[in-house]
C-alpha cells in the first residue's frame, strides 16, 4: 500500500492500494501453495506392541531381571506392564497388522483396549474377536464422517 499525496485534514491518512479478505472468506487466495499432505504416524496400538516386543527382548536376553525391574526403570506400574505384554498374546497375524495401523493428522482408528479383549480370547476366538473389533471401529468411523 501507498500513502497519496493528496492534501488530507490533519491527523488523517488516506491510503491506496488493493485490499485482501481474511478470516471467514469464502474465496481462497489464488496462490500456488501446495496442499498440505496429512500426517502419518504409527498408531499408538503399533508403538505399544512394537514396545512389549522390545522388553520382552530385553527381560529374554537377560538384560533386565524380570518384569518387576522393568516396571521400575521406566517408572509403569507393574499393572501397565502386564497390560503392553499382553499385547504379546495375539495371534501372529494380528500382531502384523496391528503394527501397520497409522494415525492421520492425530486420529487413531483403534484404541489400545480393543486390543485388550482379543489378547485375552483364545487362540481360536481371537479373529472373531478381531473382526467384531474392526467392524466396531468401521462403524465408528463411518458414523464420524458422515
Amino acid at each position: 500500500m501507498t500513502s497519496n499525496d493528496a492534501p488530507t485534514p490533519r491527523g488523517h491518512h488516506v491510503l491506496t492500494g488493493r485490499l485482501f479478505r481474511r478470516g471467514s472468506s469464502r474465496y481462497s487466495s489464488l496462490s500456488s501453495r501446495p496442499e498440505a499432505q496429512p500426517v502419518r504416524r504409527p498408531a499408538k496400538v503399533a508403538r505399544m506392541l512394537a514396545l512389549a516386543h522390545h522388553l520382552q527382548g530385553a527381560i529374554d536376553r537377560g538384560l533386565v531381571a524380570d518384569g518387576a525391574a522393568v516396571a521400575w526403570k521406566l517408572t509403569l506400574t507393574r499393572a501397565r506392564l502386564i497390560q503392553l505384554l499382553n499385547l504379546l498374546f495375539l495371534a501372529p497375524d494380528i500382531q502384523a497388522w496391528a503394527l501397520e495401523l497409522q494415525a492421520v493428522d492425530g486420529a487413531e482408528l483403534m484404541a489400545e483396549r480393543p486390543t485388550w479383549a482379543v489378547a485375552h480370547a483364545g487362540t481360536c476366538e481371537q479373529r472373531a474377536a478381531w473382526s467384531h473389533a474392526l467392524a466396531l471401529v468401521a462403524r465408528k468411523t463411518t458414523s464420524f464422517l458422515t
